[in-house]
C-alpha cells in the first residue's frame, strides 16, 4: 500500500467519524499542508464546508456558527501563522464555553525547528485556552491506525462539548505528496450503523435533601433576589420566572439571558435596574438577603457595585457544570447542577408560600417602573446611540436573533432592551469581551439560515471588515447596524475622558473614513439614515433585502455622553425625590 492510499484512508476515517459524531460544518481557510484535510471534508456528503480565506476571521465566523447552532464546528487551517491567527477566538470560544474543533495541518517532524518554510512550533499552541490537546500520528491505514483515528475524531466531539463547552485542537503532521485519492474503493471505511465511540453524559442533579434544605433556607428570608446573567438556555426562562412568580422576588434580568424577552411571564422581571442601581444611595437601601444567581456575571458595571457592596450577603452562583464565575471576590456557595431542574426542585420544596406581593418586591418593581418612564421618553428625533438601539428593538423581526458587539453596543442593549412578548435570541462575545472578529461572529451565526441582526461600533466594523467577505460569497442575509461615533465612544464614559492632552489619539482613536465606499466593495447594500423615522424605514427595508445589508448611523461621541448622563441623573432625582427619602 503506498503513501497516497495510508494517506486517503486515515484522513477519510477521520473526516467521516466526525460527522457520524454530530459535526456538519467546517470553516476551511485555503493552504497547501491542509489538502488532505480540505479535500476529504469538501468531498464528504453530509459536511457543509464554508471557505473563508483570512484565518483570524475563519476562527470568529466558526465561533458564531457554533454559538448559533449550539453545535460544534470545525476550523481547517494550514501550517505556520495560519494557526496563529486562530488565537483569539479561541480564547473568546474557551471563556464563553463555544465548542470548536480546531484542525491545523503542520510539517512532518522532520522539517521542524530546520530553517523549513511555514513551520512553527504548534504543539500546544493554544495553551490552556483548548480543552484538550493531541498531536495526531502520521497517516496510516493499518486497521489499528484507522480505529486510533476514528476514536479520535469521536473523543473530539465528545470533549468539546462534554461539562462546560470549549475548543480543542488536533494537529495533523502531514508528508508530501498531499493529494488524496478519491477512486478508493470505500472510501469512508465499512459503513457503521453508529459513531465509533459513543458516550452518554447526564446532566447534574443535587440530591432531595439538598434542594429541600436549600429551599427552606432561601424561603425564611424576605429580601432575595434572583439574577440571570448571560446564558444560552432558552428553556430557563420559565424555569426561572416560574420560581421567582412563586417565591415573590425580583429577577435581574441581564440582556444576554435570554428572560427579557419571549412568551413566558415578565412579572416579576427587572429590566432596568442597571439605571437606577448607578446611584449609591440607591444601592444601600436595595440590600438583598441572598442572591441567587443563574448565568455568568451580568455586564452591568452598576450591578458589580452593588455586589461590591455587600460582601455579607449570601450568594449562590448556579452552573450547569464546574466552573469559577465570580469576579468580585465575595464569599459564595457554587451550586453544580442544571439550572431548570434546581429551580424545580426549589419550586417544589417551597410551595408552602403564599403569592403575595412583598414590600420588597414592590419596591424593587417601582424602582424599574420609574426607570423604564425615562428610558422610553421620546429624543426630540436626535439620534443618539441609545435612540438608535430603543428604535432596533421596536423593529427587529419576532423569532430573530440579535448578535451584539462589545464596549457602548452592549450597554446600550441592556439599557434599552426592555421586556416584551418578542422572541428575541441574544449572542455576543463576552468571554474576553474584544472588539475583534465581531463581523465575522455575525456573519457566521446568519450561515445557520435564520435570521441575524449585527449590533455593533465603527471601531468593532472596522476592526473586521474583511469578514464581510463571507456574506458577499455565499449571499447570506444579515442586517449589519453599525452606530459610528467616529471613535471608541465607551471611553468617553471612563476615567481616560479627563486627560484631555492625550485622550483623543489614544482612546478617541476617530477613523475619519466612509464606510460606503468600503460596503460597496463587498456588494451590499446600504443606508444612513438622519432621524428616527428614516432609521425605523432603513431597518425595515433591510430586513427585506437579500444579502449584506448595512446600517450606517452617525452619532456625536459628546452628545451620546450627556445624553446618557441626564437620562441617568433624572432617573435617579425621581427615585430620590418620590420614594427613597
Amino acid at each position: 500500500m503506498n503513501h497516497t492510499e495510508h494517506l486517503t484512508r486515515y484522513i477519510a476515517n477521520f473526516v467521516d467519524e466526525l460527522s457520524k459524531s454530530g459535526l456538519t460544518d467546517v470553516v476551511i481557510s485555503p493552504g497547501s499542508r491542509s489538502t488532505p484535510l480540505a479535500l476529504l471534508f469538501a468531498e464528504h456528503p453530509d459536511i457543509g464546508e464554508w471557505i473563508v480565506l483570512d484565518e483570524r476571521s475563519a476562527a470568529f465566523f466558526g465561533l458564531g456558527l457554533a454559538k448559533q447552532t449550539k453545535r460544534p464546528v470545525a476550523l481547517l487551517c494550514s501550517s505556520g501563522t495560519a494557526a496563529a491567527n486562530y488565537f483569539p477566538a479561541i480564547v473568546e470560544a474557551h471563556q464563553s464555553r463555544v465548542p470548536l474543533i480546531a484542525l491545523t495541518a503542520d510539517r512532518p517532524h522532520e522539517l521542524r525547528d530546520v530553517g523549513a518554510p511555514q513551520a512553527i512550533d504548534q504543539i500546544k499552541l493554544f495553551g490552556d485556552y483548548v480543552k484538550s490537546f493531541h498531536e495526531m500520528a502520521l497517516p496510516d491505514s493499518s486497521e489499528t491506525s484507522l480505529s486510533y483515528v476514528r476514536t479520535r475524531a469521536a473523543r473530539a466531539i465528545n470533549q468539546a462539548l462534554s461539562g462546560n463547552a470549549g475548543p480543542v485542537h488536533l494537529n495533523f503532521p502531514f508528508r508530501e505528496p498531499l493529494i488524496p485519492d478519491f477512486s478508493l474503493e470505500n472510501l469512508w471505511g465499512e459503513p457503521l450503523r453508529e459513531p465509533y465511540t459513543i458516550w452518554h453524559e447526564g446532566k447534574k442533579k443535587l440530591s432531595e435533601e439538598f434542594v429541600k434544605l436549600l429551599a427552606d433556607k432561601l424561603t425564611s428570608t424576605k429580601k432575595g433576589i434572583i439574577v440571570c446573567g448571560p446564558q444560552v438556555d432558552e428553556d430557563l426562562a420559565e424555569a426561572v420566572t416560574l420560581l421567582a412568580n412563586a417565591w415573590g422576588v425580583p429577577v435581574l434580568a441581564d440582556p444576554l439571558s435570554q428572560i427579557r424577552t419571549g412568551a413566558h411571564s415578565t412579572e416579576n422581571i427587572i429590566e432596568s435596574y442597571d439605571a437606577f442601581l448607578r446611584g449609591g444611595k440607591i444601592r444601600s437601601t436595595l440590600k438583598p438577603d441572598y442572591i441567587l444567581r443563574f448565568g455568568a456575571m451580568p455586564v452591568s458595571k452598576a450591578y458589580l457595585f452593588y455586589v461590591k457592596e455587600n460582601p455579607d450577603v449570601t450568594q449562590y452562583v448556579v452552573e450547569s457544570s464546574a466552573g469559577y464565575r465570580e469576579p468580585v471576590g465575595n464569599p459564595t456557595e457554587f451550586i453544580f447542577a442544571d439550572p431548570i431542574s434546581l429551580c424545580s426542585g426549589l419550586l417544589e420544596f417551597g410551595a408552602h408560600l403564599q403569592r403575595e406581593e412583598s414590600e420588597w418586591l414592590a419596591l424593587w418593581k417601582k424602582l424599574n417602573a420609574i426607570a423604564k418612564t425615562h428610558l422610553v421618553k421620546a429624543s426630540d428625533e436626535i439620534l443618539t446611540e441609545g435612540e438608535t438601539v430603543k428604535q432596533l428593538m421596536e423593529v427587529i423581526p419576532n423569532n430573530s436573533s440579535l448578535y451584539v458587539g462589545n464596549s457602548m453596543a452592549i450597554r446600550d442593549v441592556d439599557t434599552f432592551l426592555l421586556t416584551g412578548p418578542k422572541n428575541l435570541r441574544l449572542l455576543a462575545n463576552r468571554g474576553a469581551n474584544g472588539i475583534d472578529g465581531m463581523v465575522s461572529s455575525g456573519i457566521g451565526a446568519a450561515a445557520s439560515g435564520q435570521p441575524v441582526t449585527l449590533l455593533l461600533g465603527d471601531l468593532s466594523f472596522f476592526h473586521d471588515m474583511n469578514g464581510l467577505l463571507a456574506a458577499k460569497h455565499y449571499k447570506l442575509n444579515i442586517t449589519i447596524l453599525v452606530v459610528n461615533n467616529n471613535g471608541g465612544g465607551i471611553f468617553s464614559f471612563l476615567p481616560q475622558a479627563k486627560q484631555e492632552k492625550h485622550f483623543e489619539a489614544l482612546f478617541g482613536t476617530p477613523l475619519n473614513i466612509e464606510f460606503e465606499q468600503a460596503i460597496n466593495m463587498y456588494g451590499g447594500f446600504y443606508h444612513n439614515p438622519m432621524n428616527i423615522d428614516e432609521l425605523k424605514e432603513a431597518l425595515l427595508k433591510s430586513y427585506e433585502e437579500k444579502g449584506l445589508s448595512i446600517v450606517e448611523v452617525k452619532t456625536d461621541r459628546t452628545e451620546n455622553l450627556h445624553w446618557h448622563r441626564d437620562i441617568w441623573r433624572d432617573i435617579e432625582e425621581e427615585i430620590l425625590k418620590s420614594v427613597i427619602d
